[in-house]
């Protein structure tokens, strides 16, 4: 795994937490931002028998959000500081919601395929106004996914964790936190947001 990769996941790790099994988190039995069906799938795609999530390896951790969130995300082609929020949001919200938001992001069709439209716009941005742009648009979703039943309580995390997320990212009026310890808000871990499918809106609950 490169450097930029290590450091990104260290940022994210730092907000999955620890063994999570809330029956209010649409995520559902998790462990460091795995969720159970995830580690099932990537078991099964490296042809071993299924295992509880709360054993997984830190190899296995690393090497599923690099599968499914960074590459899936197209992180890697992205400009610094924007494959961090991309990756970021992709953990905790969705690939193609990840996507969507990018697209809106950058000013081009927002389809949830990163084809060369997409490419050219995101080589073609100003790092620091698209980052902020695209914390914003993520703030707004929060607040409202906050108003649906029983999500209030995950507001504060949120959004301590997408401020931590500004301040690492560079966006003026936010601080670099360093390697302290995660605010959760008034939970103990940060919720995952369920992802959309490419025809649904990213403000689809």
């Amino acid at each position: 795994m490169d450097t930029v990769y290590n450091d990104a996941l260290t940022f994210v790790l730092r907000w999955e937490g620890g063994f999570v099994d809330d029956p209010h988190d649409h995520g559902g039995r998790t462990m460091k931002g795995v969720t159970q069906s995830v580690y099932d799938a990537w078991r099964a795609s490296q042809r071993k028998p299924a295992a509880d999530v709360k054993g997984i390896s830190n190899d296995e951790i690393a090497a599923i959000y690099s599968n499914n969130y960074w590459k899936k995300s197209l992180c890697n082609v992205l400009q610094s500081h924007i494959d961090l929020v991309q990756f970021d949001t992709a953990v905790n919200m969705g690939p193609v919601r990840a996507m969507k938001m990018l697209q809106q992001a950058v000013g081009v069709g927002v389809d949830g395929d990163f084809g060369a439209e997409t490419q050219k716009a995101c080589d073609a941005c100003n790092p620091e106004d698209t980052v902020a742009l695209y914390c914003s648009i993520r703030e707004a979703l929060y607040r409202k996914f906050a108003q649906a039943p029983g999500q209030d309580r995950f507001l504060a995390g949120w959004m301590n964790r997408l401020n931590a997320l500004r301040g690492e990212a560079g966006v003026p009026g936010f601080k670099k936190r360093g390697s302290g310890e995660a605010d959760f808000g008034d939970t103990d871990h940060i919720e995952r947001v369920p992802d959309i499918s490419p025809d649904d809106s990213i403000e689809k609950w």
